[in-house]
């Protein structure tokens, strides 16, 4: 017998259902692009402390039967310009005002600061005491350091990260103006195989943890549109981030097929294993404790 989850054939029925409309936070709403690391992903998020899990995939990609019951299944195109925005958008004004809600995709994995010992709730009760109602992620690139064996770029039992590389510049308005405490993050392998990247999608800053709340839309940069949300810090001290380890530009690049044959292998002077522990991220300044200890 294979486990029946809650399965929604249209997003909008999905929306308008008790299942989201009364969902518990903190929620994750995990985008299956592929079949790739799919039920690691979902059970690292549900371990978390993530108390809905809401997965939104194509209508003929077949779910492994480990998936837990309780996670929420919605039948939608994952692949394609603006998907991300038009899921997303459909899903935070049907969750209960002031959720925290957090958004990535199959083979791309939440850390924090003190992860292993602390749950998502009690980070986001921090990070709303401090008024704060977005957190930054950073998106680190990992990806398996043999492609011979891995040749889809993802290994959770060889996964390798850079240690250095990363940078950031001044978020600017159209007519050249600093926006205040907004940056651009670069790095990671969008910035080691830029070639192969389109410059709008070189960034791998990405506020994916915000709280719901009337009005808010992702836009098509992956910025909010409430600008305090895009913010790295509030303006008096240092704030809590977190990081995204995700092989989806690993994946992409090894995938596709103006890349796949150009590329051997990830590693270079600056590849280190990734030890999938949180004090590894905070030790490399790809996060921050804030003032949270």
């Amino acid at each position: 017998m294979t486990p029946h989850h809650m399965h929604f054939t249209a997003i909008t029925d999905a929306t308008k259902s008790p299942a989201i409309r009364q969902a518990a936070g903190p929620v994750a709403v995990i985008i299956a692009e592929d079949d790739a690391a799919l039920a690691e992903t979902i059970a690292h998020h549900q371990k978390a402390g993530f108390r809905t899990v809401i997965l939104v995939a194509p209508t003929d990609l077949i779910i492994p039967e480990s998936i837990p019951q309780n996670v929420i299944r919605i039948d939608h195109p994952t692949r394609g310009p603006g998907l991300t925005q038009t899921i997303v958008n459909a899903i935070i004004p049907a969750l209960p005002d002031k959720t925290w809600v957090f958004y990535g995709c199959n083979a791309e994995f939440l850390f924090y600061p003190f992860a292993e010992t602390r749950s998502i709730g009690e980070m986001l009760a921090f990070h709303a005491e401090e008024r704060r109602f977005g957190m930054l992620t950073y998106v680190v690139d990992v990806y398996a350091g043999d492609l011979k064996s891995a040749p889809n770029a993802v290994s959770l039992d060889d996964a390798m990260l850079d240690r250095s590389g990363y940078y950031a510049l001044a978020r600017k308005t159209p007519d050249g103006t600093a926006i205040d405490r907004q940056l651009d993050f670069f790095g990671g392998l969008r910035w080691r195989f830029e070639e192969h990247i389109p410059q709008d999608r070189r960034r791998i800053d990405r506020i994916a943890l915000v709280r719901c709340e009337k009005g808010l839309t992702l836009r098509d940069d992956h910025t909010w549109s409430i600008e305090e949300h895009n913010t790295y810090a509030c303006p008096w001290h240092h704030n809590l981030t977190a990081a995204i380890v995700s092989f989806r530009t690993a994946k992409a690049l090894k995938t596709n097929p103006a890349s796949r044959y150009e590329i051997d292998t990830f590693r270079w002077h600056n590849s280190t294993a990734f030890e999938w522990h949180s004090r590894q991220l905070l030790d490399l300044g790809l996060m921050e404790p804030g003032q949270w200890f």
